[in-house]
């Protein structure tokens, strides 16, 4: 009849298919993970190839998370907040107009009416850690994921706090997080200040909804966990800090030890709110550093205990073909991606997208009337791992 599959072609195909070596070959190929979770649909037996741990290792090397967008925050002459968007990276796959949707229609969705205030604190692997200032003065942390708005928000329980007593009064605490095989981790870094010349620093993890103790180390002298424009980085196990204008402390958690890293000469981060150096996390188990000097972008990691100068970009004809060379405005660095493979920048009222493997320079978003200056920029990345569907018993998905 037509419109059947010849018994040969069919044949052919289920041949091919029921090699279980050939059909991982296939699903390695798909490139997007949104299109991996719809093949896992098919079977059980999709399933246990797709989401298998060794494939979806060699899945991501292939094929990295990709750049969905932009979460911009707008900010009055008063630093308060006036406007928040979602800037798709465009040209994106027609595959993925449906996760840019959700990720737009979930804009703003994590906002409540009897809180004092509402700031996003960081993005993660397509989450965005919301912290809520309630109107008696405590704040609490949520998880909102962009991907899924339908998901209620999960709080995140209070910070550790020390014990306010004669010897510690004062203290600093930043949230970091880690990815791994297994989704997102939370980690809490506290530096209670004592009037003794040693400090500590105690490290928490989430784990089970408890901020349990993971690390706890002395320090010889006073540690400030960063200057306010660029926050600590845990990068494997090993959190970097960048403590002045020349200098990064780094503490391992594996061998509980500190260990200083010079800026590579001629580097220098410049007065607080310059922005011109940043640090990115590199898959080798080490750093990136991107310098921005005047119309110059350079590019290092950190490498067996030597900084290694990997690219230079020049962006003055970039900038004269966006007709944005004539501006007095600096640049800023506003975020920049893992493994350094792109940089967000700030020129005036402009968010400038540089994509270093193509070493292209467009701009992505303009501040509107309303506000004031262009506040923090937060890169959506697609998550990973990719959350597949659980398949119910079905006598034909079990027998593929």
């Amino acid at each position: 009849m037509e419109g059947e599959t010849p018994p040969a072609t069919a044949a052919a195909v289920s041949k091919v298919l029921d090699d279980d070596n050939l059909l991982a070959e296939i699903l390695i190929r798909v490139g997007l993970p949104t299109t991996l979770v719809r093949a896992a649909a098919v079977c059980k037996r999709w399933l246990h190839h797709a989401s298998d741990r060794k494939f979806l290792h060699r899945f991501r090397e292939l094929h990295p998370p990709r750049l969905l967008g932009l979460h911009v925050i707008e900010q009055g002459r008063f630093a308060s907040p006036t406007a928040e968007r979602f800037v798709p990276m465009l040209p994106l796959p027609p595959e993925l107009d449906a996760v840019v949707r959700r990720v737009s229609s979930s804009l703003g969705s994590y906002r409540r009416d009897n809180v004092r205030s509402t700031r996003v604190i960081g993005c993660r692997n397509g989450s965005l850690l919301i912290e809520h200032r309630m109107i008696e003065g405590r704040s609490t942390l949520g998880v909102h994921r962009l991907l899924f708005p339908e998901k209620d928000m999960t709080f995140v329980p209070a910070r550790p706090r020390p014990k306010i007593h004669s010897s510690v009064h004062a203290y600093q605490g930043e949230i970091l997080t880690k990815e791994g095989e297994g989704g997102l981790s939370y980690f809490y870094m506290l530096v209670p200040y004592t009037m003794e010349r040693e400090d500590e620093v105690q490290v928490y993890m989430l784990k089970d909804g408890v901020w349990c103790m993971h690390r706890n180390l002395p320090v010889d002298g006073k540690l400030y966990l960063s200057r306010p424009d660029e926050g600590p980085m845990l990068v494997d196990n090993k959190i970097y800090i960048a403590v002045d204008r020349s200098e990064i402390t780094v503490l391992d958690l594996t061998s509980l030890s500190f260990s200083e890293i010079q800026l590579p000469q001629g580097v220098d981060r410049g007065s607080i709110g310059e922005r011109s150096t940043s640090l990115a996390r590199a898959d080798a188990a080490g750093v990136y550093l991107i310098h921005v000097k005047e119309l110059q972008i350079r590019l290092w990691l950190h490498k067996e205990g030597d900084w290694l100068l990997v690219d230079t970009i020049c962006l003055r004809e970039m900038l004269a073909s966006l007709s944005m060379l004539g501006s007095n405005a600096s640049l800023r660095i506003k975020s920049v991606g893992d493994n350094a493979e792109f940089v967000f920048l700030e020129m005036g009222r402009c968010a400038l997208h540089l994509d270093v493997k193509c070493r292209t320079l467009r701009k992505v978003y303009e501040v509107t009337e309303e506000g004031a200056y262009l506040g923090d920029i937060y890169p959506v990345m697609m998550i990973w791992p990719p959350a597949f569907p659980a398949l119910k018993d079905d006598p034909a998905r079990e027998a593929m």
